[in-house]
């Protein structure tokens, strides 16, 4: 698995594609999103794939096994890196999206599920008041990724601080994708549990996706380039 996808968070490929070509950042891993894909649909995806861009699709199904199931099963086609369900789906939903997958998946490609625990935009006191969750962040994180193996997913979607205590409890093998991820000198914005890629590889990230700090920086390329740097050698300058 790609170890930094940059998250395209534009509302048309128009948008999208302009930023890739006027920036050099072809064929890089993409995450394409809900806002991205509902103007676009699949053209979106194709015409990346074309372009050699490894894809994250970041839909966070959440529905009825049923429809989950077939909704991934329609998704398989695509033959992108890695799709996702909200784990508070449930077991049985997350068996089914797996199901979906591997029910259309080609012999040689293989699309990977990873379902999202606690989104790093909540904090405690929201998931303890809005959500009614007993316990911290931490732990509902961990109980949703036990959740999310034993139910066949290849991973989970966390914050970087929650990865560490994740393999404690899961396989080696089991991956940990993490948004909210910064370069030091940008700004946190509305997620609340960030970090910095050099800090996420050290907790034992898998993978890491930058939006902002990357697509809204005065030099897109550069940016890029500094959290490969930072996350190959753990440096920060």
């Amino acid at each position: 698995m790609n170890k930094l996808y940059v998250a395209l968070d534009f509302p048309t490929w128009a948008e999208s594609s302009h930023f890739i070509r006027e920036n050099g950042l072809e064929g890089v891993p993409v995450k394409v999103g809900m806002e991205l894909f509902y103007r676009e649909g699949i053209q979106v995806i194709e015409r990346l794939k074309e372009n050699n861009h490894p894809i994250f699709l970041d839909l966070k199904l959440h529905d009825i096994p049923t429809t989950v199931m077939r909704a991934m099963s329609n998704l398989a086609s695509l033959e992108v890196d890695v799709v996702n369900v909200h784990a508070l789906g449930g077991k049985e939903m997350i068996q089914r999206a797996k199901e979906g997958l591997q029910s259309s998946s080609t012999s040689n490609y293989t699309t990977k599920l990873l379902a999202v625990t606690i989104l790093t935009s909540m904090d405690e006191q929201m998931i303890q008041q809005d959500l009614g969750l007993q316990g911290t962040v931490e732990e509902n994180v961990v109980h949703l990724a036990r959740l999310s193996e034993k139910s066949g997913a290849d991973g989970v979607v966390c914050s970087v601080h929650e990865a560490k205590t994740i393999y404690e409890h899961c396989h080696e093998n089991f991956l940990t994708v993490t948004p909210g991820i910064r370069l030091a000198t940008s700004a946190v914005d509305d997620q609340k549990r960030v970090a910095t890629p050099s800090v996420a590889k050290s907790l034992g990230a898998s993978s890491i996706v930058i939006g902002r700090s990357i697509t809204q920086a005065q030099d897109p390329l550069q940016a890029y380039e500094q959290a490969l740097k930072e996350w190959e050698n753990g440096i920060t300058d």
